[in-house]
C-alpha cells in the first residue's frame, strides 16, 4: 500500500506517520510542535483535522483519537493557544461515546499502520497491521515487537539479498517480515507460526495487505507465499524437508530457554543442507572475525573512514555463505543475557555459527518518526551450519 505526502513537508510526514502507526499521544504532541516552530500553530491543528482526527477509513481507533485529542487540547490551551471549534466538538463526542480505558477494551484490536520511509521520498509503503491491545489474546504474536521492525528495514534496505530468494520465517507473528519480503520480491515466501489464533491474525493481515490467497499456493504477482501452521516442538524432519529454503529469518525468538533446544532443532534441519560448494572454499574473510564474535577489524579499531569497507566485506562475506549454504537471519532484543547464552550455547552444540551483523552493516533508518522503537536494542545475528 503506498501513501502519497507529496504535499507534505518533512516534519507533517514524521507527524502522519506516527499518528498512523498509533505512537503515544505526548510523541505526537512534540511532533506537532515541531511542525509549527514550537508550538501547535493553527497552520498545524488543521493539519491533524484533516489527516489524522477527522479520517474516514476503518482503521481509525476512538479510544486513541480520544487520547489524542484530549492531549493536545490540553497542551494548545497550557501555551496559550487558540483550540479549533472542531477539536472541542470532536472531544465532546467521544467523551460521550468512548468509555475510560478499562475491562471493556481488554479484548480490542487495533490496526497500526506503518510507513517505512525512503530517503525523506513523498511516496511511502504503507503496511497496515491488525494487532492486539491485550496479550492474553492471541499470545504476544499478535503484538508488534521491535525486532521484526529491525529485519523489515533490514530487508527493505537490501532488498537485492532476497530478490529471487526462497524465504522461510520461523514465528511470524503479524507478518510485517513476510509483507516486507514480498516488496523485496523474494520468489518463495513461507511464514510459520505454533499458535492458531497468530496464524489467524497473520493472514488477516496478509490479505489486507494484498498478499493474495493465503490457503492457495498462488498469490498476485511472481512472489508465492504459504502460511504454515508450525510448532517447533513438534515439527518432523520429514516435514520440514518439504521446504527448501535460502534464507530462514526469525525475529524475537529467542525468548524462552524451554523453546531454544526446540528452535535451534529446526534452524539445524533448515540450514544443514549444503549447496554446491563446500564450506572451506569461502572462510570469513580477511579482517572478519566469526564464531560468535562481532564483525569488526581484528584490534576492534573502526574509524569512520573503514566503516564502507567493513559493510563491503560483510555483505560480500553474507552472499558467499549464501551461495555455499542456507543462512539464517535472527534480530533480537536481548533481554535476559542466560537466555541468550543458553541459545549460543545450544548452537554451538548443534554445530552452527554465530556472527553477530550489527555493527558492521548499516540498517536504513527507515521508521525515524517512531519514538517507542528502540532500534539500538536489536541486534542481528547470521547463522550457518559448518561441515563437521
Amino acid at each position: 500500500m503506498e501513501l502519497d505526502m507529496t504535499t507534505m513537508d518533512l516534519p507533517k510526514r514524521h507527524l502522519l506517520a506516527a499518528f498512523l502507526s498509533m505512537e503515544p499521544p505526548q510523541h505526537l504532541i512534540s511532533l506537532a510542535r515541531k511542525c509549527g516552530g514550537g508550538s501547535i500553530t493553527q497552520d498545524v491543528q488543521q493539519f491533524i483535522w484533516a489527516h489524522c482526527i477527522n479520517r474516514t477509513d476503518a482503521y481509525a481507533h476512538e479510544p486513541y483519537l480520544k487520547s489524542v485529542m484530549k492531549n493536545l487540547i490540553r497542551e494548545i490551551e497550557s501555551t496559550g493557544g487558540s483550540v479549533m471549534d472542531e477539536f472541542y466538538e470532536r472531544y465532546a463526542c467521544y467523551m460521550v461515546s468512548v468509555k475510560e480505558d478499562g475491562a471493556e477494551k481488554a479484548d480490542s484490536w487495533v490496526v497500526k499502520c506503518i510507513s517505512f520511509l525512503f530517503n525523506d521520498s513523498p511516496i511511502k509503503v504503507l503496511i497496515p497491521l491488525r494487532c492486539s491491545l491485550n496479550m492474553l489474546q492471541g499470545d504476544t504474536g499478535c503484538a508488534l515487537w521491535p525486532s521484526s521492525l529491525f529485519l523489515s528495514e533490514f530487508i527493505l534496505s537490501f532488498p537485492e539479498v532476497f530478490t529471487r530468494k526462497t524465504c522461510f520465517e520461523v514465528g511470524s507473528g503479524v507478518g510485517l517480515v513476510g509483507i516486507c519480503l514480498q516488496h523485496a520480491k523474494a520468489s518463495q515466501v513461507i511464514l510459520t507460526d505454533g499458535d492458531e489464533s497468530t496464524l489467524a491474525n497473520l493472514k488477516v493481515n496478509l490479505e489486507m495487505n494484498k498478499v493474495g490467497n493465503i490457503d492457495s499456493k498462488s498469490v498476485s504477482g511472481s512472489s508465492t507465499v504459504q502460511c504454515v501452521h508450525f510448532p517447533w516442538e513438534s515439527a518432523r524432519e520429514s516435514e520440514l524437508q518439504q521446504f527448501m529454503p535460502d534464507i530462514v529469518l526469525g525475529a524475537d525468538v529467542i525468548y524462552d530457554p524451554s523453546c531454544i533446544p526446540h528452535l535451534v532443532r529446526v534452524l539445524t534441519l533448515l540450514l544443514q543442507r549444503d549447496k554446491t560448494i563446500d564450506s572451506k572454499s569461502h572462510p570469513t574473510p580477511q579482517g572478519l572475525v566469526s564464531g560468535g564474535e562481532k564483525f569488526g577489524y581484528k584490534n576492534d579499531v573502526c574509524v569512520e573512514s573503514d566503516k564502507a569497507k567493513v559493510e563491503a566485506a560483510t555483505m560480500e562475506f553474507f552472499s558467499q555463505e549464501m551461495k555455499s549454504r542456507p543462512v539464517a537471519l535472527i534480530a533480537s532484543v536481548i533481554r535476559n543475557i542466560d537466555t541468550f547464552k543458553c541459545f549460543l550455547d545450544t548452537t554451538s552444540q548443534a554445530n552452527m555459527v554465530v556472527r553477530d551483523l550489527t555493527d558492521s552493516i548499516k540498517v536504513s533508518n527507515l521508521i525515524p518518526y517512531m519514538e517507542s522503537y528502540k532500534r539500538s536494542d536489536v541486534r542481528l545475528f547470521m547463522l550457518s551450519c559448518v561441515n563437521k
